[in-house]
């Protein structure tokens, strides 16, 4: 279905749209084409207010061989819950409840900002968007060997007659913030169409079902700074993320009802090593580390 106008309450933020999503009426109003599993476009209502979200159903999940355990929608769940821990707010509001399909991944509808063409002014903030003219580019092939001014390389693609061009990615604060919280998460499929810029510079990642395995899997676009040191703010993140994952504490509790134990000290494990390296993850050669389709 086309992308609908519909855009999300204004005056709920933070707890009170988890609530909303969690406790509202859900009403399916169409299913969104050409995800490999259920996706559906609801509204979510509750004492006056209302806002757009996606509702995937754990019964339209299809089984993967290497996420034996559990369910997508928890994991996207748990997504949520470690990116609400670094205070960067990449993963939209989402919960699991109950809806006309039975149990799912409920999660609050972004309305993504319309990009400028390559070429046209930026007046962007210190986050790298303005919400105004249009959100700059993230992703861009070029015929160069050099990624240039701006922009980080991630590798080369056949571009069809023969010919390749270098697929590059924004340097952009927020998109690195994302890096990392993907680094973390052990995301298999971080692709084009899975980065949301917002109105108002904000810059959102969805689409997290396949995300903590125990083995590593990072699938990503955002190779660009892989081998290079942490900023000092994903260190204090990080750092904070080490002390939160400790057997015990809130965050721990709540995974452990989304994802298996196994998993969660493979999670521990990713976080130490990004604590003992101080940088940003390379790709293992034991896994293909760019997403197929990439977008």
């Amino acid at each position: 279905m086309p992308a609908p106008e519909r855009i999300p309450s204004r005056s709920l933020t933070g707890t009170g749209l988890v609530d909303l999503l969690t406790e509202g009426e859900l009403t399916v109003l169409g299913q969104i084409r050409g995800a490999s599993n259920a996706v559906l476009y609801c509204t979510v209502a509750r004492d006056g207010e209302e806002a757009a979200c996606v509702y995937k159903p754990v019964a339209g999940e299809q089984p993967l061989w290497d996420f034996p355990d559990g369910t997508l929608a928890a994991r996207e769940v748990a997504a949520y819950e470690i990116s609400e821990v670094t205070g960067w707010g990449l993963v939209p509001p989402t919960v699991l409840r109950d809806g006309p399909y039975g149990e799912g991944m409920c999660q609050l509808w972004i309305d993504a900002a319309p990009q400028r063409e390559d070429g046209d002014e930026n007046d962007g903030d210190e986050n790298g968007g303005d919400g105004e003219a249009g959100e700059p580019p993230l992703l861009a092939l070029v015929e160069d060997e050099e990624p240039g001014e701006g922009w980080k390389a991630v590798a080369h693609a056949e571009v069809g007659e023969g010919r390749t061009a270098l697929l590059v990615h924004a340097d952009d604060a927020r998109l690195r913030r994302l890096a990392v919280l993907d680094a973390v998460i052990n995301n298999g499929d971080r692709k084009g169409g899975h980065l949301l810029p917002a109105p108002g510079g904000r810059l959102y990642g969805i689409d997290h079902g396949v995300t903590f395995n125990a083995d590593d899997k990072l699938r990503t676009l955002l190779w660009g700074w892989a081998g290079e040191p942490l900023t000092a703010e994903a260190v204090e993140v990080v750092e904070r993320l080490g002390a939160e994952l400790t057997p015990g504490t809130p965050l721990v509790t709540r995974l452990a009802e989304l994802i298996t134990e196994v998993e969660i000290e493979a999670l521990r494990g990713r976080v130490a090593g990004l604590r003992a390296t101080g940088r940003h993850p390379e790709p293992s050669g034991q896994w293909p580390s760019i997403p197929w389709p990439p977008v």
